[in-house]
């Protein structure tokens, strides 16, 4: 049986158990009283005036129409109840149409139920907002596996071309061309370990431990000192013990992708970088800011895209695959942190990730 006519029955059954309840409470109260023989009143000379009803004519009156009463009721509670059930179900007709959409791979529409906030409005509600966020998906997955396709062809396609040159002109210079393919294949190299990081990430395939964000940080500025002595970038660390949860590696990731994304997209010359760790009231902060060119609000909310850059496709050896905010994005979300990207007023960006508390008593 269908929902609808399940109701149905259970309305129709319901009112006839009231019925019954009714008129049983009629008999118990009313007819319980009415005497089973005739009575006469003393001094009465008028018999037709001082008779009380009799039980048997008051039950053979009563019972045929008590029967017409519950058959109408069984009949209005059967056609009642189907369009009562039929108006309380109807939403559901609309959320099972979309989610036959959804399933078939539409996921751009929405059921938008109107009416008044219930039960019924509420899953709509939420049903729409995992479409919003599955289309998003989605989309943001067709997006990269385009961009990816593309970034890990364009290694190959100069390697190719690099061969045919080789092959075609025998008087190539030998050294030129393995030192060319010998970059292609470094960054072709750098490209897959950055998909495949960012994969692990994604699928949160790490143990937690208790970690150092501070320690973190000064692990990075160190080992990233060279790149920012090439580009005359100065690392200013500072902040106090910031205890965290989360992968070492990963955190060592994230933190050597934000400060070398500092570094590279930076001032010509005497740039800086601040890197600042500390505790907040809901869990433990890094934040790295630079300086640099301005950046709109509207391209900062880009950056963490992956195969974005903040500036033009530039071939440098620091140049980047356009993963590492993506990564440091899905690293953060990976563990349960909140990643917020604002333009500085003087140029450059300020990167804070947040990631949730943790016991410091417990840490010792």
């Amino acid at each position: 049986m269908s929902v609808r006519l399940k109701l149905t029955l259970s309305y129709a059954g319901f009112l006839m158990v009231a019925g019954t309840l009714l008129l049983a409470a009629v008999w118990w109260f009313l007819l319980k009283y009415v005497p089973g023989r005739a009575l006469i009143i003393p001094g009465s000379t008028d018999l037709t005036e001082g008779v009380f009803p009799v039980r048997d004519n008051l039950l053979r009156v009563f019972a045929p129409r008590a029967a017409a009463v519950m058959a109408f009721l069984l009949l209005f509670g059967l056609a009642g109840g189907w369009f009562l059930a039929g108006r309380m179900l109807a939403p559901l007709t609309r959320i099972t149409d979309a989610t036959r959409r959804a399933s078939s791979g539409s996921l751009s529409h929405r059921i938008e139920l109107p009416g008044r906030r219930d039960e019924f409005r509420e899953l709509a509600d939420a049903f729409d907002t995992m479409l919003a966020r599955l289309e998003a998906q989605v989309g943001e997955q067709r997006r990269f596996a385009a961009n990816a396709s593309h970034e890990l062809r364009t290694p190959l396609a100069v390697s190719k071309a690099l061969l045919d040159v080789a092959r075609t002109d025998p008087d190539h210079d030998a050294g030129e061309l393995v030192d060319r393919l010998h970059t292609v294949n470094t960054r072709a190299i750098a490209l897959t370990e950055a998909l495949l990081l960012l994969s692990r990430a994604e699928q949160r395939a790490f143990t937690r431990e208790r970690v150092d964000l501070s320690l973190i940080a000064e692990e990075a500025a160190e080992t990233l000192l060279p790149l920012a002595e090439q580009h005359g970038v100065t690392i200013e660390t500072r902040g106090d013990i910031t205890p965290a949860t989360g992968s070492p590696a990963l955190l060592l990731q994230l933190a050597v992708n934000l400060v070398q994304n500092a570094i590279v997209h930076n001032l010509p010359d005497r740039g800086t970088v601040w890197v600042t760790t500390g505790l907040r009231h809901d869990g433990a902060v890094l934040t790295v800011e630079n300086t640099g060119e301005p950046v709109t609000p509207e391209r900062a909310a880009t950056l963490t895209e992956p195969f974005q850059r903040g500036t033009e496709r530039i071939r440098t050896d620091h140049a980047g695959v356009g993963l590492g905010l993506a990564i440091v994005r899905t690293i953060t979300h990976a563990h349960d942190g909140t990643l917020t990207l604002t333009p500085r007023p003087a140029g450059g960006l300020r990167i804070t990730v947040d990631l949730p508390a943790t016991d410091v008593h417990a840490d010792g």
